[in-house]
């Protein structure tokens, strides 16, 4: 029976089950997932956290990875200064990055959501506003959210992946993880 496992990544943790060509010793999902056989549908950089679903069903992970599917992650994302109509627009309309156009993204500013503690904090400036933004995007380029915030003029501080298509980690502590049913 195939397996859907939704976990909570901590910052600094690959997400990956070996750690290859490095010198120092990280955290990789070994460290908190002993559930043989299954394997991340996607990616999450080592210092962005949130969720990250696991599965041993082939057909699942490329519906769930694959841009051609379309499926929306959506991400909390607290940005350095100060995120105003024109810079909302330009993500809606798509973002023109090294490795082109992005698709279209729908970004809301929010009220600083309860999350858990990053453990290494933010560090607070004083002089420098920091907002979040929820930003839903339907592909998953390499470090995409920070290229398009950073292209707006607002460089990424925290990147929360909150959820992707139904799924989310809302309800799931950082490095904990539950099991979904499988979708027909």
């Amino acid at each position: 029976m195939a397996r859907l496992i939704l976990f909570n990544k901590p910052y600094d943790v690959l997400s990956q089950f070996t750690d290859r060509g490095s010198d120092t010793t990280r955290s990789t999902l070994s460290d908190f997932i002993a559930i043989p056989a299954v394997y991340p549908a996607g990616r999450l950089d080592r210092d962005s956290e949130g969720l990250l679903l696991l599965t041993d069903d082939g057909a699942l992970q490329a519906r769930i990875a694959d841009p051609r599917f379309k499926l929306p992650k959506t991400y909390l994302v607290q940005v350095e200064g100060a995120p105003d109509e024109a810079a909302d627009e330009r993500l809606r309309c798509g973002i023109l990055l090294k490795d082109g156009p992005t698709r279209p993204a729908e970004v809301t500013c929010i009220e600083p959501p309860e999350l858990w503690p990053r453990d290494p904090p933010i560090r607070f400036r004083k002089h420098v506003p920091d907002h979040w933004l929820r930003l839903t995007i339907s592909e998953g380029r390499n470090r995409q959210v920070r290229r398009m915030t950073a292209a707006v003029g607002l460089p990424t501080l925290r990147l929360v992946r909150w959820s992707i298509g139904d799924w989310s980690v809302e309800g799931i502590a950082p490095g904990s993880w539950s099991e979904a049913p499988i979708p027909r």
